[in-house]
């Protein structure tokens, strides 16, 4: 029977002998990219845009990421994944600049709209200031905390 090598645990999954599952706390770019390239196959093969990873970092003068957003142009839409600052750069109107800049580029790429993820305890107040609405509602996580998902057509 197939095993998890990191866990030795049997699987519920029937393999060829050959194959096994490999689990990787911190995902390698080659891996990332394998499964990437797959599903952007898939989707030209239906006429959809490739999903596009992107990121916009905040530098200091010794080329020290200080903040960034991170996400992914996704069939039409610009979900950001992450969104963080160092404290010593937080309300100083970094944050609206990253997403500003997001944005911006996410209609130069004719996205039509913008989802964000949030937690009841991170930065609602901040995406509803800047148009976001909430879509949904989650609910479940640790100690009892809310996960938002957030939609602006920009």
């Amino acid at each position: 029977m197939p095993v998890n090598k990191e866990s030795e645990e049997p699987s519920n999954v029937e393999m060829a002998e050959s194959l096994y599952f490999e689990y990787q706390k911190n995902p390698d770019e080659k891996g990332l990219n394998i499964l990437l390239e797959g599903i952007n196959n898939e989707a030209t093969e239906h006429g959809m845009s490739r999903i596009q990873p992107f990121g916009i970092y905040l530098k200091d003068g010794e080329e020290k990421v200080v903040g960034g957003v991170y996400g992914y142009y996704i069939y039409g839409c610009v979900h950001t994944d992450m969104l963080w600052l160092s404290k010593n750069m937080r309300h100083k109107g970094w944050g609206l600049k990253l997403m500003r800049e997001s944005e911006a580029i996410a209609r130069e790429r004719k996205c039509k709209f913008a989802t964000v993820n949030t937690m009841d305890w991170e930065a609602l107040p901040f995406y509803q200031k800047l148009g976001y609405q909430i879509e949904f509602t989650q609910e479940g996580y640790e100690m009892n905390s809310k996960m938002y998902r957030l939609r602006k057509k920009i």
